[in-house]
């Protein structure tokens, strides 16, 4: 019987993820994270057969570092794991239009990936040297990319389109293309099994939460509409993103503040949103616990990434035209009790309801509806990125 075991590797500017699962059934053998790249304290933690480790990786290590030690070291104490992986699958952030589905790497793809990293300058080029990392050392080993935006590839160019001169987008590809969509897809196909349609049949708005942040329309099944553009910087609030902003404010911070434009990016990347806000920290839990404590900044962080988010998803009502649920998750969608609550609040004009008990219920990883019998659902859905990109990776090959 032929093994459906896949190393799936995420690898960002400063860190890489990385997990050995079963195709098929969604079992995770190995899961762990490398991070701090390039700094003195690069490091990697990892959990193999409910067994921890962690281990320093030396000053200045990254991706290559970080992949030897997971074949070398973690991967060669259990020979027997290694010996029935049958793929490598890589999520990549941005394929701009060239990449609607996912793919076997050729050196054509590659070249691909290498086009689009204009519009991910952090992740892309990452990507890449997580890719070749992997080829040398799973030269044996067919590898699968599996895009971020390739969900969000079936928006009609009525929410794709910005209305700029349009030889923008035909010279340069300047448009919306979205992001996270693997865990999109993921979650409204599970959202279609719990409410017993068929995912042609349903139509769900997904919030993806975590410390970046998006959501997305999917209407019969496909993404019809989502909140982040051209790059990840578009739309909700986010940790340290600012998400939607007049763009006369780089004009402003520019021409009569002085600001340069690098200044004005690491603004608007790594010192806005909750942060920002704030002026405290990035953290949800923290700003939650600041608003606990009558913090007036932690609160006003609290209340705009709520009331942002909320205006999205009563938006996206408009493409969809009927609503079977509202789907939260990611770290702050499948855990924040509060913030659940207040988007739903602000959207009673459609009737809905929190049930607290459920509400309390469907956090470190249960799932289930949060909102009064006989009211509109919503509902918590853990996403599980990593099971999509080996489940595409083992049907590719």
């Amino acid at each position: 019987m032929m093994s459906k075991l896949v190393l799936v590797l995420n690898c960002g500017s400063s860190s890489l993820k990385f997990a050995v699962i079963d195709a098929t059934s969604g079992d995770e053998y190995l899961s762990g994270l490398a991070e701090c790249f390039n700094l003195e304290d690069a490091r990697i933690k990892w959990k193999l057969d409910g067994n921890k480790g962690e281990a320093a990786l030396g000053a200045g290590a990254a991706h290559t570092e970080a992949l030897d030690y997971i074949v070398n070291t973690i991967l060669a104490s259990k020979p027997e794991l290694a010996e029935q992986l049958v793929a490598i699958g890589h999520r990549i952030v941005h394929g701009g239009e060239k990449y609607t589905k996912s793919m076997l790497v050729t050196d054509e793809v590659v070249k691909g990936i290498e086009e689009c990293s204009s519009l991910a300058p952090l992740h892309n080029p990452a990507h890449l040297i997580g890719i070749r990392a992997a080829q040398a050392a799973f030269g044996s080993l067919p590898q699968v990319v599996v895009f971020d935006t390739a969900f969000h590839q079936t928006m009609p160019k009525t929410a794709y389109a910005y209305a700029i001169p349009q030889k923008l987008y035909r010279d340069h590809g300047i448009r919306r293309y979205g992001m996270h969509g693997t865990s999109h897809l993921f979650v409204s196909q599970e959202a279609a099994k719990a409410l017993g349609k068929e995912v042609s049949d349903t139509n769900v708005i997904t919030c993806h939460l975590g410390n970046g942040g998006s959501v997305a329309a999917v209407r019969n099944g496909e993404c019809v509409d989502t909140s982040m553009g051209l790059t990840p910087l578009e739309g909700l609030v986010m940790g340290t993103r600012s998400g939607d902003l007049d763009p006369a404010v780089i004009f402003y911070l520019v021409d009569s503040l002085g600001y340069s434009l690098e200044d004005v990016h690491n603004i608007l990347h790594k010192e806005s949103g909750l942060l920002g806000l704030s002026e405290k920290t990035n953290d949800c839990r923290g700003i939650e616990e600041g608003h606990a404590a009558g913090d007036e900044a932690c609160t006003l962080a609290l209340e705009v990434f709520c009331y942002r988010l909320a205006k999205y998803v009563a938006s996206y009502t408009v493409p969809l035209k009927r609503v079977d649920a509202i789907i939260f998750t990611g770290g702050i969608g499948e855990n924040s009790m509060l913030i659940r609550e207040k988007v739903l609040e602000h959207l009673a004009i459609f009737g809905y309801e929190v049930d607290a008990d459920k509400n309390a219920a469907a956090r470190f990883g249960n799932e289930g509806v949060i909102t009064k019998d006989g009211t509109p659902v919503a509902m918590v859905i853990p996403t599980n990125e990593e099971f999509v990109i080996a489940s595409d990776a083992l049907a590719l090959i």
